[in-house]
């Protein structure tokens, strides 16, 4: 929803808050989702594509949820935030991915209005979450780095288990107003949403009703998540390097520097792909590009994660082998 709602360029807020005049009233009770390309012959290639990345996705993130949950040693405010991170990767792909598959090998890409919202709240609840806790684990290695002889205080079990939980409510409930105000609408007429999911964009060009409420609603709230979110971020990497300037040894350049670089990698491409929709220009819009990154947010970055925090996470495949060892012998 972050993505979808920072989509809002100034040309379309203006086209969405003059479109609901002259409208039939006939009232939609479901929708057609047209997909990602129109080209039949490639709907199977797709599928498998898709298919694959997914099952990927999936294996990757429940796996690296039961791999901490096995070994004691992930036992740490750390990869406590991961498998939680982990969980919400897993929630959000899964709020989108299988019905694409489905309309990819169906001819009837019809989705309900029930399940429209569904699909809609889901998906942007637990994105949003995803934004609060990459947040949260900034604060956490800024922790961990700046003040390691505070570090069991400042993210105490009890903190932590506080941080997580403030995250999800703060995902789900403003996804609750997005979606409450999104689908309290009047939608009639057209019911074809040219995308592979319910999006904010979309419904709003569908819906015949005055949308102006709808448009400041999520411009400010989204603003406001995506803004603060990353003010954190930068400000805990900016105490941070402040701290590794202070090391004496490039040993602990060395490990800072590891400790924090997965991390700062799911940052990059998760933000980067927020800033990308937010900040281009009204110009450069199309609908091919704006699919494109759909699928790199809701398809792709999910998959990443847990590549990017095993592949280079010596604790991580410590565990792992230690795992294999003992079931193997």
């Amino acid at each position: 929803m972050l993505c979808s709602n920072f989509s809002l360029t100034a040309a379309q807020v203006i086209t969405y808050m003059t479109q609901a005049q002259g409208r039939n009233q006939t009232k939609v009770t479901e929708f057609i989702l047209l997909g990602l390309l129109d080209n039949p012959d490639l709907q199977g290639i797709l599928f498998a594509l898709f298919l694959s990345v997914y099952m990927a996705t999936m294996l990757g993130n429940l796996g690296m949820i039961i791999l901490i949950k096995m070994d004691p040693c992930l036992h740490t405010p750390m990869y406590f935030f991961l498998s939680s991170l982990s969980f919400v990767d897993a929630s959000y792909s899964s709020s989108v991915t299988p019905k694409m598959l489905v309309n990819l090998m169906d001819d009837n890409k019809a989705i309900s209005f029930s399940g429209c919202a569904a699909q809609f709240y889901f998906f942007g609840s637990f994105l949003e979450t995803e934004c609060f806790l990459l947040s949260m684990m900034a604060y956490d290695r800024y922790a961990a780095i700046w003040n390691p002889l505070l570090y069991p205080v400042l993210m105490s079990g009890r903190i932590c288990f506080l941080l997580v939980p403030t995250s999800f409510l703060a995902g789900f409930g403003n996804a609750a107003i997005h979606t409450g105000m999104t689908f309290r609408l009047s939608f009639c007429s057209s019911n074809r949403i040219n995308h592979f999911y319910c999006d904010t964009p979309h419904l709003l060009k569908l819906s015949c009703s005055d949308s102006h409420i709808n448009v400041i609603v999520i411009m400010a709230s989204s603003s406001f998540n995506v803004i603060s979110c990353v003010m954190i971020i930068f400000l805990s990497y900016l105490c941070i390097l402040i701290a590794i300037l202070t090391m004496p040894s490039l040993e602990g350049w060395h490990k800072a520097f590891s400790t924090c670089a997965s991390h700062l990698t799911a940052v990059t491409i998760f933000f980067g792909t927020i800033l990308f929709m937010y900040l281009r220009p009204s110009s450069s819009y199309s609908m091919e590009q704006d699919k494109i990154v759909s699928v790199i947010y809701t398809i792709v970055i999910p998959m990443l994660n847990p590549l990017i925090y095993s592949l280079k996470n010596k604790d991580v495949k410590e565990a792992l082998k230690k795992i294999l060892q003992k079931n193997i012998l």
